[in-house]
């Protein structure tokens, strides 16, 4: 199912974020959301999952609309978000971290939990080990699978390269083609410019708590690039 974000308008109190953005993610695709820090990514990223409620937009899924739903039951009828931080749980097992993700779907389902681990091989091997103990990288993987046991329609992802090691980043990069290969819409908040050349279908780009520029990824030409992400 298709992700389609309509004049989202969402503030912090008197001070507002978002200035009717609107996004669409096409199944079976990566979009990437670029932009300078502090221009409203990750309050999208909230608006569309429910955790902060917008004023005015709509957010809807495969035709669905889900914007006067909370995050719980957006989260049931098939988006997860995989946040900035990972926000896994430390002193809980890499599998008691996955068995969480049954909330999102509020059944158990182990097959789920062991589709995860197949995912990353890693936490298979680490399955007793607690989270806190992961590496940067291997918690984001744990924090991936975690969304994934969900089975959701829609992926979405805070920067999840930040501050991960090479290797990490390439197999996160194959996961999310594959996930997109099989369907999924994927939304990447991403700030590393190659991995979204390299793994991204669509991006648009933010700038003020809207969006500025939006096209195939082969049309982020350095012009575009130099106007809206260089410091």
């Amino acid at each position: 199912m298709s992700l389609q974000v309509d004049g989202l308008i969402t503030a912090y109190g008197s001070v507002q974020v978002l200035h009717g953005v609107s996004l669409e993610a096409p199944a079976g695709q990566v979009t990437c959301v670029m932009g300078r820090n502090g221009v409203g990514k990750t309050t999208l990223m909230r608006s569309i999952m429910g955790q902060i409620r917008a004023k005015s937009g709509s957010v809807k899924l495969g035709g669905r609309d889900l914007t006067a739903e909370p995050a719980h039951v957006r989260a049931r009828g098939g988006i997860a978000l995989v946040p900035q931080g990972r926000e896994i749980f430390p002193k809980l097992t890499v599998r008691e971290n996955l068995e969480i993700g049954f909330s999102a779907r509020g059944a158990t389902d182990q097959a789920a939990v062991e589709a995860g681990m197949d995912m990353f091989p890693i936490l298979r091997q680490f399955a007793k080990r607690n989270g806190g103990d992961l590496s940067g990288g291997q918690q984001q993987q744990l924090a991936i699978a975690r969304a994934l046991v969900g089975k959701p329609s829609v992926l979405l992802l805070d920067e999840p390269t930040e501050g991960i090691q090479p290797n990490i980043i390439e197999e996160i990069g194959r996961v999310l083609r594959r996930l997109a290969g099989e369907g999924m819409a994927v939304v990447l908040v991403e700030q590393y410019l190659d991995f979204v050349k390299e793994i991204g279908d669509r991006f648009a780009i933010m700038d003020r708590g809207q969006v500025v520029a939006r096209g195939a990824t082969s049309e982020l030409t350095g012009e575009v690039v130099g106007k809206w992400l260089s410091v």
